[in-house]
């Protein structure tokens, strides 16, 4: 018999590959909401639903978890066996100056749906939060016990409090939660407005790609295969309470050797725009991932200098397709 399994921001990134995942293996139903709201085009989300409309057991909810009354129809109408919670407000730099709206989704909107699995009594919740949640002064590579008092943007403080709420419902109502912070995912599919993307869409149009600091600030990125394979393990997972886990490469690559990366798949030189470091912008993000490699059995196996001509196939593909009449 199929489980039935909520997924909030399914429309999005990481939630439209794992909601194809989930329904190609055959064992879930599986009910998403998503707002298709305008931080980036929604017709792009349309196009995700659009891809696995037709390939098994999906029901798609226009809805946004800042309103709990809508929520809380869908919780009556379905009994859910676990919630995969990736809706959010995302990006550093535009909390700066959206904070209040940040604050309504990632936090309203994580307290409704604990709530509703609280009265419906769902017993397994899996958070999507965020590697910015260590701020700039952790010790690299960042560990899950590593203390996260001190972040440096509205977004990183909404994926705190979320895990706090997460553990506290846990502590309370027997929840099983699991929070797990990705670390700068990328893949076919990619937010536009997310670096890889962005290098790659202005390289390829011969436009300046804005280069912020000097070049050697260092990110763990880490492809979409990898981060889904991390999430079917925390939907899998029983035996912890409450858990939070890095799901990273964990092997870091220089801003500066990403564009060359980039360059090279392309076979065409980038046009670099120097600009000053922004602020809420941290230095490096590194994941020790000892912890779900024992706990979820996680193995990522895709290297950035593997990932980035995959990636740059799909945007030429996707191109090519948006471009033909």
């Amino acid at each position: 018999m199929k489980k039935t399994v909520l997924l909030t921001g399914g429309a999005g990134f990481i939630g439209s590959h794992l909601c194809e995942d989930l329904l190609r293996s055959g064992d879930w139903r599986v009910v998403i909401v998503d707002d298709l709201n305008d931080f980036y085009s929604p017709d792009i989300k349309r196009a995700n639903l659009a891809a696995f409309a037709d390939s098994g057991d999906v029901e798609f909810i226009e809805g946004d978890i800042r309103d709990a009354e809508t929520l809380a129809g869908i919780f009556t109408a379905n009994s859910f066996d676990q919630i995969v919670h990736l809706a959010a407000r995302a990006g550093v730099r535009p909390s700066l100056t959206k904070t209040k709206l940040y604050y309504e989704t990632n936090v309203i909107g994580t307290l409704n749906l604990l709530e509703l699995a609280r009265e419906h009594g769902v017993p397994h919740f899996v958070f999507g939060s965020s590697s910015s949640v260590y701020g700039a002064t952790c010790s690299v590579p960042f560990k899950e016990d590593a203390t996260i008092r001190k972040p440096i943007s509205p977004y990183a403080a909404t994926k705190a409090s979320g895990e706090l709420l997460c553990h506290t419902y846990s502590h309370l109502y027997d929840i099983r939660t699991v929070c797990l912070r990705f670390f700068t995912v990328y893949g076919a599919r990619q937010r536009p407005d997310l670096a890889i993307h962005k290098f790659t869409r202005l390289i390829a149009e011969g436009k300046p790609v804005p280069m912020f600091g000097d070049g050697t600030t260092r990110r763990d990125y880490t492809y979409i295969d990898d981060i889904i394979q991390g999430v079917r393990a925390a939907m899998d997972h029983t035996a912890t309470k409450h858990e939070v886990l890095n799901l990273g490469e964990s092997q870091t690559t220089e801003l500066r050797r990403l564009i060359q990366l980039i360059e090279e798949s392309l076979c065409t030189k980038a046009i670099v725009d120097r600009q000053p470091l922004q602020p809420g912008d941290v230095p490096i993000t590194y994941a020790d991932i000892t912890r779900a490699r024992e706990v979820l059995g996680y193995n990522p196996k895709t290297k950035i200098e593997d990932g980035i001509p995959k990636f740059v196939e799909w945007y030429r593909s996707a191109a090519a397709a948006n471009a033909a009449p």
